[in-house]
């Protein structure tokens, strides 16, 4: 007899019926689910079977009936892939529990580990092999979820190097959409993070893991979808010998992906246990590349303070013999030639001015032209008899050896123990190609957790340590290492009209607080673009704020205006870094985005290309983000916006002559002036008789 099992917490619940055979039924997912009670079972399709089972499932397993895309499936060399899990029992209760079950035949035991934190739910997946020779594991998803029948849209995340999290939406059609990746990290071009948006419903599905995944989206027999979300095996990858068990990685779902952001943030572990205001950051990479002088550095340090900077961060180029990107990976020892006397009287010229000071590492990586790989050529990934293929000069360390990881651990545990080191950059710049070990099988599942390993060892031997995830950009970006690290680089294309829509993607999933972005050269130095700084300043403005260039390389009059950016975003950081950051849908390459709270609003314009119509449309804010009562523009940055036309009326809005309605501000909207391509402004609104 089934029975129905209920899994709530912070407004939202998951109802699942729990068989006497066969995997649990999904009859609910939302705020109403608590509610849920028995309901009927379904009637059997005329050629279907005569006792159905239901498809709308957890982990749906194929061989008895069920005949949608399978969740878990594998197999006891060809034997045993007909899988069925029975006698369910529920361990825990409310917002926290622990489904069991067994298949006795296929000598199998499943948990699905389920919890719901910050009107999110979290779900984990472990297996184990209780028989008596190895199991190959095809498949194992982490979580599944259900979406109603009806018209719905899907919205995925694609793009490429300096183009990550590239926007895309189509409407879901009745077949299996699937999107698949195996570049052995979270990738440039295919984000684990989906929404399915029908008339009235929402569901926001992530996957915390930086390695190969799989997203899948079935339509079932009945019009209703199920979402699959897991981590991605290559043939004979996971193959669980007598007693072993594979763990899943994270799959959260919500319905909204403001919630999945709330998630995330409560999940994140920060130094001293909360997270300060995020700092002002200068990285020298595109200041400096690999041309590095002491002398420039602690000028560019002194100039840095001088704006505001917070954080300095010296990017690669200061170790081995390091002076391209050619040479010298893995050989984490200070050069001399560059700092003879290491790097101790930058790091306290660094402190000494009111900075933190960080430092660029790419611990996974190994160029052959290396101390390292001359001493240890097998220590990088490789496929018995094939060649070596090259990435930005480099190949893989495999990290699943304990030898390698721990000799990179005792490199990055020195540096790090000598000098006062605040926080770290932590890069990988290229895929995993062949991602073999020296017996030829595949790694990618193992190097990723060999990954979060070191991270988790680093972090354990330096606590007080902040860590940036960076993959040639934004290529790991996910819950799994932002479990662990504590922002990331959206992008190694700095260029501000690229990075419009690279970070619109990028904080559907993200809080902005964590999304690097910074203010870099004109012309930018990855499409040579020239952009004012005004609008360079305004693009990066409510995310965490940085500077990408040689402030030395800035006139008077520049300094002065990034002083000022800066300056502006300190004081605007705790309500853009708060709770009620929002965004718009762009329309005719104007973005608008920015945060509200019961007071104050701070709305972000930017005009990418040229519109098409003659007229902008009025500006209007969700409701929700506006309280009741008379508005008033107080600021408006810059003073003087690049408008291709405006009016007295307009004029008077901006520089706070006349008040609106909250009604006007939702509703109606405020007709803006037209802003030429490639400009913005930042306004701040203030509700009347409220400071």
């Amino acid at each position: 007899m089934s029975r129905v099992a209920i899994i709530s917490g912070d407004g939202l619940a998951l109802a699942l019926r729990l068989p006497e055979r066969g995997m649990p039924e999904i009859l609910a997912f939302g705020p109403d689910a608590g509610g849920v009670g028995p309901v009927a079972s379904r009637s059997g399709r005329v050629n279907g079977m005569d006792d159905p089972p239901p498809s709308a499932t957890l982990a749906p397993t194929t061989g008895m009936g069920a005949f949608q895309w399978p969740a878990i499936a594998g197999h006891r060399d060809g034997g045993d892939f007909v899988i069925e899990f029975a006698d369910w029992k529920v361990e825990g209760h409310g917002a926290d529990v622990t489904l069991r079950a067994e298949d006795r035949v296929s000598r199998l035991q499943l948990i699905l580990s389920i919890s719901v934190a910050a009107a999110a739910l979290k779900m984990r997946t472990t297996l184990s092999n209780c028989g008596e020779n190895a199991f190959t594991l095809d498949r194992c998803m982490a979580g599944t979820m259900l979406f109603p029948e009806g018209l719905a849209d899907l919205t995925y995340f694609a793009g490429s190097w300096g183009r990550e999290f590239q926007t895309r939406r189509e409407p879901l059609s009745a077949r299996l959409w699937m999107s698949e990746n195996r570049r052995g990290r979270t990738s440039h071009d295919r984000s684990p993070s989906l929404l399915l948006t029908g008339a009235t419903e929402t569901l926001a599905a992530h996957l915390g893991w930086s390695g190969n995944h799989v997203l899948a989206v079935e339509t079932l027999d009945d019009g209703r979808r199920l979402v699959h979300a897991g981590e991605l095996f290559e043939s004979g990858e996971m193959r669980l010998a007598p007693g072993e068990s594979y763990e899943s990685p994270a799959a959260y779902f919500a319905l909204s992906s403001a919630a999945l952001r709330a998630r995330l943030q409560s999940e994140m572990t920060w130094p001293g246990g909360a997270a300060k205001p995020r700092p002002v950051t200068l990285n020298t990479w595109e200041g400096n590349y690999f041309k590095h002088d002491l002398t420039a550095l602690k000028a560019q340090a002194e100039a840095a303070a001088a704006l505001g900077v917070e954080r300095f961060v010296l990017d690669d180029g200061w170790f081995g013999n390091r002076d391209d990107d050619h040479r010298a990976l893995g050989d984490w020892t200070v050069d001399a030639r560059k700092y003879p006397d290491g790097l101790q009287p930058l790091a306290d010229h660094v402190h000494s001015l009111g900075m933190e000071f960080g430092l660029w590492f790419e611990p996974e990586m190994i160029n052959p032209d290396s101390a390292l790989y001359r001493a240890h050529p097998d220590w990088a990934m490789h496929a018995p008899g094939r060649e070596r293929p090259l990435s930005r000069h480099q190949l893989g360390l495999d990290l699943t050896r304990s030898d390698v990881s721990d000799h990179i651990f005792a490199g990055l545990h020195r540096i790090l123990s000598e000098i006062k080191i605040d926080c770290i950059k932590w890069d990988m710049n290229r895929d995993l190609a062949p991602a073999s070990g020296a017996d030829g099988r595949a790694l990618a599942a193992r190097q990723t957790r060999a990954v979060y390993a070191l991270i988790d060892r680093i972090r354990a031997a330096h606590p007080h340590l902040e860590i940036e995830s960076c993959a040639s950009g934004g290529g790991r970006a996910d819950y799994g290492v932002l479990s662990r690290t504590h922002r990331f680089w959206a992008s190694d294309c700095t260029d501000a009209l690229e990075r419009l829509e690279i970070q619109r993607g990028a904080r559907e999933f993200f809080p902005p607080s964590i999304l690097g972005a910074h203010v870099s050269a004109s012309p930018n130095h990855q499409t040579h673009r020239r952009l004012s700084l005004d609008f360079r300043a305004a693009v990066a403005l409510a995310y965490h704020f940085g500077v990408e260039m040689d402030p030395l390389a800035l006139d008077a009059t520049e300094r002065a205006a990034l002083a000022g950016w800066i300056a502006l975003h300190k004081r605007l950081r705790p309500l853009l870094h708060g709770d009620g950051a929002f965004h718009l849908t762009p329309y005719d390459g104007r973005y608008v985005w920015g945060a509200a709270e019961a007071n104050r609003i701070v709305v972000i314009v930017a005009q990418g290309p040229q519109m098409i119509h003659e007229q902008a449309p009025p500006l209007r804010l969700p409701r929700a983000y506006v309280a009741p009562g008379s508005w008033r523009v107080v600021a408006c940055t810059p003073s003087a916006p690049s408008f291709v036309r405006h009016t007295a009326a307009q004029m008077s809005l901006l520089t706070g002559a006349v008040a609106f309605s909250s009604a006007t501000l939702s509703a109606a909207g405020l007709n803006l002036p037209m802003l030429r391509p490639e400009s913005a402004m930042v306004l701040e609104l203030h509700r009347q008789g409220n400071g």
